[in-house]
């Protein structure tokens, strides 16, 4: 097989400065986004499990999903109801691959609904080996002075809270053997002025993985996370960044370019699968070569 340079497998984007709505729509990027959904090839590796996502009807959870499906996995996804479209669009693809979709639309920082969802996802996939822990928001501020009690409180509770209630609800499901996996960031490590409560939010979550990998090896149960870099999502044009910002979104990185949620695929599919069964409590950084510690 050829080589494949890095710095142009995907294309270096120079996205529109034009907001969208939050939460954010698949169908709103300019250019869209890659997700691997003519691409990724499975080769087995997650056969016969059963996997929860959150925010799994676009940007990375999306592509984790349908990953997961084509590696032989059960899916159920968590998502907004206003994201019914992208959620449909995961749905066909999991089904294409011969795989059981299991769709949970709702209010993701929520306890109730969260706890809703994961039972329902285990009761109708017959159980749960792997959660990701994946939704999230993130919105663009001046200054911390801007950032109202309200944007604060719904930052916090979708990315810490929902994410506590997702994990604290599937423990009771898990055997030895499964696998948890958190979305965190880079800016756990490198917090950015104009989105440092979403940063310090990836911080908690970065923490509590390697929390519950010292909780939970001893049952047997492994616990993950991944930092990804600038990758080109809903989130990001739904008032994730500064509109200046986006025409050179990821530039800064080494390779030169924003990720694609394609690219985050097979980190999360590794860390699930039986390859990754002597890692617990890391965070896999996919930064496009942006150092973190």
């Amino acid at each position: 097989m050829a080589l494949i340079d890095p710095r142009t497998k995907y294309p270096r984007i120079s996205p529109e400065a034009v907001n969208q709505e939050e939460p954010g729509l698949e169908s709103g990027l300019n250019p869209r986004a890659e997700h691997g959904f003519d691409t990724y090839r499975g080769h087995g590796r997650l056969e016969g499990r059963r996997a929860i996502v959150t925010g799994g009807d676009s940007g990375i959870g999306s592509a984790v999903a349908v990953a997961f499906a084509r590696e032989g996995a059960d899916v159920a996804i968590t998502y907004q109801p206003e994201e019914q479209e992208d959620a449909d669009r995961v749905a066909a693809q999991v089904t294409a691959a011969g795989r059981k979709i299991v769709l949970l639309p709702g209010e993701q920082k929520d306890p109730h609904f969260m706890a809703a969802s994961v039972d329902r996802a285990a009761k109708e996939l017959g159980g749960l080996d792997l959660v990701v822990a994946n939704a999230g928001r993130q919105i663009t501020h001046p200054s911390i002075v801007d950032i109202s009690d309200e944007d604060f409180d719904q930052t916090m509770k979708l990315n810490v809270y929902g994410t506590f209630y997702t994990v604290r609800a599937a423990i009771p499901h898990l055997k030895p053997g499964s696998s948890i996996i958190i979305t965190t960031s880079i800016q756990a490590y490198q917090p950015s002025p104009d989105i440092i409560d979403y940063a310090m939010t990836k911080a908690a979550v970065n923490n509590l993985a390697k929390g519950l990998a010292q909780l939970l090896g001893p049952e047997g149960i492994r616990v993950n996370s991944v930092a990804p870099g600038p990758v080109w999502t809903p989130m990001q044009n739904s008032h994730g960044k500064p509109l200046d910002q986006l025409p050179t979104f990821g530039q800064s990185a080494p390779l030169g370019r924003s990720g694609q949620p394609a690219e985050l695929a097979g980190p999360y599919v590794f860390l699930a699968s039986e390859d990754a069964s002597y890692i617990s409590g890391e965070t896999l950084s996919v930064t496009g070569g942006k150092l973190l510690p």
